[in-house]
């Protein structure tokens, strides 16, 4: 479980003329479940309070390092920002921003301190050695 609360998590995703709007909702409830949607329309914006549906699938993709290479490149102050492929999410798949022509979920997350996020969302996976005994 991510260690303390999520200030705030907010989704973006353009709805493209040939795209549902409902297929769009659905991708970020796939990955944000709690998710309430501000604005449907040629733009989704929705808001949400946890990354831990996002936590567990990086974790069950076994995608860890990956998340945490994107997810510090998007370190912008105490605001991480990342994005996630659209069509990936709709099928509950995690795929960090590949600039589809269909246009990408935008997530900012913001609590104050930006690594304690990305150690909630993947932690790492590199351990210390053990200390030698005696």
């Amino acid at each position: 479980m991510f260690a303390g609360p999520v200030v705030r998590v907010r989704l973006r995703a353009g709805c493209k003329p040939t795209e549902s709007l409902p297929k769009v909702k659905i991708a970020l409830l796939n990955l944000f479940p709690d998710a309430a949607f501000t604005r449907e329309d040629d733009r989704v914006e929705a808001e949400s309070g946890s990354v831990d549906r996002l936590r567990e699938r990086i974790k069950a993709q076994k995608i860890r390092d990956a998340a945490r290479s994107a997810l510090f490149a998007g370190i912008d102050g105490s605001v991480v920002r990342f994005a996630l492929n659209k069509q990936a999410a709709y099928a509950g798949r995690v795929t960090f921003g590949t600039g589809s022509p269909l246009g990408d979920i935008e997530v900012e997350v913001e609590d104050g301190d930006p690594e304690r996020i990305i150690d909630g969302i993947a932690e790492s996976t590199t351990r210390r050695p053990p200390e030698p005994l005696g």
